[in-house]
């Protein structure tokens, strides 16, 4: 069809005359409502976003002296942040004649570090700011966690000698 009857074509109808294919011989050209295809193509894109997760950074404070039972329950609260794949800000707080010992938070950071070693990694190790000591842990991705779960080949031979 000629690019003048297309054009009379489309505006018989109430449409427009959009061009899908340029590179083509000869162009293909599609007749629509122009405003309602990019209405609909806004609501895709706002609908698609809503789907993805962006990782929040999601705080967890303890104190220097807390108890047992406490530092399990937030470490459980930090591993499920983890495992929803937001960022979590570990923050120990110091009052008073604490100040003069950080070596204990850093301590008690480093433990729940070591708890959360299999699902998490490091990014921004313990300092101290103010009268907080804070270290910043980000989710392991799913292809690292196989990479980890996967013996090394020095480990499976000495599992097949044993």
């Amino acid at each position: 069809m000629s690019l003048r009857d297309a054009m009379d074509a489309a505006r018989e109808r109430g449409l427009d005359l959009v061009e899908v294919a340029s590179g083509s011989v000869p162009p293909v050209c599609r007749m629509l409502d122009y405003g309602k295809y990019m209405y609909d193509q806004a609501k895709k894109e706002k609908g698609s976003a809503k789907l993805h997760h962006r990782g929040e950074l999601r705080e967890v404070r303890f104190k220097v002296k807390i108890g047992q039972h406490d530092l399990d329950m937030k470490v459980r609260r930090a591993e499920g942040f983890l495992k929803e794949g937001d960022k979590v800000k570990l923050s120990v707080m110091f009052r008073g004649r604490e100040n003069a010992h950080p070596e204990i938070g850093r301590t008690l950071l480093q433990d729940v570090q070591k708890q959360l070693e299999s699902i998490s990694t490091v990014e921004k190790p313990p300092t101290m700011e103010g009268r907080f000591m804070n270290m910043i842990l980000g989710p392991v991705s799913a292809r690292e966690r196989a990479q980890q779960k996967t013996p090394s080949e020095d480990e499976a031979q000495v599992t097949k000698a044993g």
